[in-house]
């Protein structure tokens, strides 16, 4: 079958590509071994926020005696948010099924093996197109310990549909630090462990701080600077996890173990026919997203740039757009990343070290919840918003957020550094009252 464009991947990347290609008049042909939606919609971003969704619920209830309320029980029971999380998975995969089946997109179920550069089998049926989009997502990575065999993975643990009482989480990432919270909410006994300094290593140190603080005031033991090294099979069906901690062999006792440690690109087979370079974070790409092979493109965690859905799909977007001449204004360098623990984190742009390691001339300002109106009557005062700036150009270079709706709050300075505005005009603006977002403006008026 000869087609305009050959997408393989049904995830963000690739579905949201496929549409807006056949809006084009591209003639569009999907591939997805698995479940449209890809590793975001089925086992990864919606799954785990549909069920932190359901620990916020928990979690209010049990602070209702602080305000006066008084709850008979608090049900713990996980497998109500189990079913919910599966509902909420199905809905929206429907949703886009329906979307793959628009004219001019022929969407095919199966795996997907380069035959040459320009075409692709599925079974025993041969696809051709000009241009090939390889939008494959990623998979969970494991550390080559003793006994990994022994630890689940975020796949696993979503489809698990009753709690451990314990859970020790190797890794201290956006994912480990996710679960940690959901599962700590459900009355788990949960434990962390992290090589870096710091939880969540990408994120301002400040901001990783007090989120390590809110959750170790909430039972979460977390150990930073610790090598695991072993998970081992111990009495009473229990895992020992063994690792070495500032020079010292420690463990940790769980009945679960999570491996958490970050993601791996999955790769598309006969990627040696096509002649795709892969290095080794995932297939190297240029600006465009092309590969070295011309017509061959690489998006979202397969080129292993960065590994989020949003910026799968802006990369799908720059990908078409060159693929039909077209210029565009997508700043791929400026996208906000998020951590759905409660309070919720959110960042965009540099941390404030790596200013100094670049000896940016900037300042630093920082703004605090608990004097915002709506932060005090929602009950969210733990939170902090620190912002950066260029001293030359007024311009922000960075912003961390650690607080309630922190990753929807970060959107308002992601947009002025897209447009290229000043801190001024935030400052300027005219921010609704009572809202979170006054701290934003709070924030921003220091400068």
């Amino acid at each position: 079958m000869n087609s305009d464009l050959i997408i393989i991947g049904a995830g963000p990347g690739g579905y949201e590509m496929a549409a807006e290609a056949a809006q084009h008049g591209l003639q569009v042909v999907i591939v997805e071994k698995n479940e449209a939606g890809g590793t975001c919609l089925n086992r990864g971003c919606i799954p785990t926020k549909a069920l932190c969704r359901n620990a916020e619920v928990v979690n209010l209830l049990k602070e209702a005696d602080k305000w006066g309320v008084k709850v008979d029980s608090i049900s713990l029971d996980y497998s109500i948010a189990f079913a919910r999380k599966n509902e909420v998975v199905a809905q929206l995969r429907e949703g886009v099924e329906m979307l793959m089946k628009q004219p001019g997109i022929t969407y095919v179920n199966g795996e997907a093996s380069f035959v040459d550069a320009h075409t692709i089998s599925v079974g025993d049926e041969m696809y051709t197109a000009n241009n090939i989009v390889i939008a494959t997502g990623s998979a969970p990575r494991g550390l080559p310990i003793e006994g990994a065999e022994l630890a689940m993975t975020s796949d696993d643990i979503l489809a698990m549909d009753t709690l451990p009482k314990s859970l020790c989480i190797v890794g201290g990432g956006v994912i480990g630090m996710e679960f940690a919270a959901i599962f700590n909410s459900f009355g788990v006994e949960v434990s962390v462990v992290e090589f870096c300094k710091e939880i969540l290593p990408p994120f301002d140190k400040d901001i990783a701080k007090r989120l390590k603080t809110v959750l170790s005031k909430r039972g979460i033991n977390i150990m930073t600077q610790a090598a695991v090294n072993g998970i081992h099979h111990i009495e009473d069906g229990q895992l020992e996890i063994t690792f070495e901690q500032k020079g010292k062999a420690k463990s940790v006792v769980a009945e679960k173990v999570l491996m958490s440690v970050g993601r791996q690109a999955v790769l598309t087979k006969g990627l040696d026919a096509a002649g795709v370079n892969v290095g080794r974070r995932g297939i190297e790409v240029d600006d465009n997203m092309m590969t070295n092979v011309a017509g061959i493109y690489a998006i979202g965690d397969v080129n292993g740039r960065m590994m989020l859905a949003h910026a799968a799909s802006a990369q799908g977007t720059r990908a078409l757009h060159h693929i039909l001449g077209k210029d565009d204004s997508i700043k791929l360098d400026i996208v906000p990343s998020a951590v759905f623990t409660t309070p919720e984190l959110s960042m965009v742009g540099l941390t404030e070290d790596q200013c100094s390691e670049k000896e940016m001339d900037v300042t630093v300002k920082k703004s605090f919840f608990r004097s915002n109106g709506k932060a005090v009557s929602m009950g969210e005062t733990d939170g902090l918003i620190k912002m950066i700036v260029c001293n030359e150009t007024r311009k922000i270079v960075g912003c961390h957020i650690c607080g309630a709706h922190a990753a929807d709050l970060i959107q308002e300075v992601v947009t002025a550094m897209n447009t290229g505005s000043t801190v001024d005009a935030i400052a300027s603006a005219i921010h609704g009252h009572p809202t979170l977002s006054e701290v934003v403006m709070a924030t921003a008026k220091q400068f």
